[in-house]
């Protein structure tokens, strides 16, 4: 099968090439995949996109005249595929469910001890041979009250990680993870959580339901100096809200490997022009927030894990088979 591959970068292309094997002709493009770009997948029965691509239903509409019936997602989020249209085609979806659950949950972690122990501050003080300590103060870990938001795979082993910490884990899921209360962790209503939590990280996926979930509201019912941490989807944060917060000090720091608006800037480099998200730029003058640019799965084992899926969910379709727990479809939406 010939399958478009779209925002093919560099560090992906040897993962994806060992994993097929020669079972399909690979075309890799690096732009992202969008209405414009759309023709160069003709004659391509797929395509292969990742979070930054459109397939949005103008999108789809274009691949399907051009001969694509199949989408494989090098992902595990879908909110940037319009499921109802590719139902209505006959395009089948395909995504990445799984692939390290360890990759995402200990950058959540390790942006957590960052902000905490303001080790991205001290490093930069010491190349400048400035050893004093004020500004560098953080707090222990241990006997903080950390609220996990969605305890799926990703968020269970962050759980498991916080707990080793001698933090008190609380949660919030509206489905309860056995192995998560197991190692005792409390569920929790929502509103509960977000007073009771020193810690808040988020691990959901972006839906209708989930769409700014922590917006001003939630904001004001946390704890005054609240961390929050966001490794999942940028749209479940109000960033608007987020900055206002902010600015009040009521959130003490905010971790981020995603941005609502993402799109326009993650995945390239930008250093030598001016970035017009305004939102953006002001989150960056806060010396309390971090963000790395959706970093989270990159690791050696996550990404050898998403070529795999991936192409094993094009080999499936071509031989007449889906793997129904990797197929995205509106039951997932809703």
């Amino acid at each position: 099968m010939k399958i478009a591959v779209y925002s093919s970068r560099s560090y992906e292309k040897p993962f994806l090439e060992q994993a097929n094997a020669g079972r399909h002709e690979l075309v890799h493009l690096r732009t992202e995949l969008s209405e414009q770009t759309a023709d160069l997948a003709r004659g391509c029965p797929a395509v292969s996109i990742f979070v930054g691509d459109d397939a949005s239903a103008p999108v789809l509409r274009a691949l399907f005249a051009s001969g694509t019936r199949l989408l494989v997602l090098r992902s595990a989020g879908f909110n940037h595929v319009d499921v109802a249209e590719a139902d209505r085609l006959g395009i089948s979806v395909l995504r990445v469910p799984a692939y390290s659950p360890y990759a995402i949950a200990e950058h959540a972690v390790g942006l957590m001890l960052t902000l905490n122990r303001k080790f991205h501050r001290a490093f930069n003080r010491v190349r400048e041979q400035n050893f004093a300590l004020g500004g560098l103060m953080g707090f222990d870990m241990h006997g903080k009250t950390a609220g996990v938001i969605g305890t799926g795979k990703i968020g269970e082993v962050v759980c498991r990680i916080m707990g080793g910490f001698g933090c008190r884990v609380l949660a919030f899921d509206p489905n309860i993870n056995p192995a998560c209360t197991a190692m005792g962790v409390e569920y929790i209503a929502l509103n509960d959580l977000y007073a009771r939590s020193d810690i808040i990280t988020l691990h959901c996926p972006l839906s209708p339901r989930t769409k700014h979930l922590i917006n001003a509201a939630a904001l004001a019912s946390m704890k005054n100096g609240v961390m929050i941490i966001n490794t999942s989807r940028g749209g479940i944060i109000d960033t608007r809200a987020l900055i206002a917060a902010l600015k009040s000090g009521h959130v003490g720091s905010v971790g981020l490997d995603v941005y609502e608006e993402e799109g326009d800037l993650f995945f390239r480099d930008l250093s030598g022009v001016v970035i017009q998200d305004d939102v953006f730029a002001r989150l960056l003058t806060f010396p309390n927030v971090l963000i790395t640019s959706h970093q989270g799965f990159f690791t050696r084992e996550a990404c050898t894990a998403i070529a795999r899926t991936t192409i094993d969910n094009a080999t499936d379709v071509e031989q007449g088979k889906i793997n129904d727990a990797n197929r995205v479809t509106m039951k997932l939406v809703a």
